[in-house]
């Protein structure tokens, strides 16, 4: 399916909370993946990027755009709900360098 509908997020605090609570953990050089199964059929996305690590809007709209399209062209995933961290510097990486992270990261879950 080649779309990141409603369906797709992750929407309220419950569905972070039990991310959270029941967290598997994968982390990458640039940010921390967070998941856990879900009953629902099909993967999740939401994400957390915080100003604390990505002080620039600009930077952080950038990254939430890569990690969405890379999130909607992996047609492999399970049923997980699946929670992105970003670590500090992030903001730093070059789109190719972080596509390049994003798509072994979701090769692996």
């Amino acid at each position: 399916m080649n779309e990141f509908s409603q369906s797709r997020r992750l929407l309220k605090k419950s569905d972070y909370d039990e991310v959270f609570r029941d967290a598997k953990k994968i982390a990458s050089p640039h940010f921390i993946f967070l998941y856990c199964n879900n009953t629902i059929g099909h993967a999740r996305l939401g994400l957390a990027l915080s100003k604390k690590n990505i002080a620039k809007a600009h930077h952080r709209s950038r990254i939430k755009r890569l990690l969405r399209e890379t999130f909607r062209v992996s047609h492999h995933l399970a049923a997980i709900d699946i929670v992105v961290l970003a670590k500090p510097g992030v903001s730093k990486a070059d789109n190719p360098s972080l596509i390049d992270g994003l798509q072994r990261i979701w090769s692996k879950l």
